[in-house]
């Protein structure tokens, strides 16, 4: 095997952003977009104070949330029917093609690593305009 195509470990610094269909930035993090990988994307997510995400879901593909600091909404089901609060140091599984919105109603910001079985950073995400209503935050 060529040693240029051999795979190889990698170090991310997460100090570039990018803007996400979902309305979030979020730092660059392990993609194949950043490091050539073929089954997973990890990223970092700051939600800042009174922010909340558009309604969205991940086709085919799961989600795994790690709350580092603070706390964030989540509203997730067909018709974004269900609630729960993510705190610091608490995980969250969403599945494939289940929709959810997630949101920091709190005044500080709140810091999560994200993954996801998709490789790609925004491949999966498909908006859902229709529910974004649905869920009326203050501010």
């Amino acid at each position: 095997m060529d040693t240029a195509s051999k795979p190889t470990c990698r170090i991310v610094k997460p100090d570039a952003a990018y803007d996400g269909k979902q309305g979030l930035s979020y730092f660059q993090g392990i993609a194949a977009e950043t490091v050539g990988s073929q089954g997973i994307c990890m990223h970092l997510l700051t939600i800042p104070p009174g922010v909340k995400a558009k309604a969205h879901l991940h086709e085919t593909h799961e989600t795994a949330i790690y709350m580092l600091s603070g706390s964030a909404h989540t509203w997730y089901g067909d018709r974004l029917e269900n609630h729960v609060v993510l705190h610091a140091g608490e995980l969250m599984y969403i599945p494939a093609g289940v929709p959810h919105l997630p949101a920091n109603l709190s005044s500080t910001p709140c810091t999560a690593v994200i993954a996801r079985t998709d490789p790609n950073e925004q491949e999966s995400v498909v908006l859902l305009p229709e529910l974004d209503a649905l869920v009326e935050t203050p501010g």
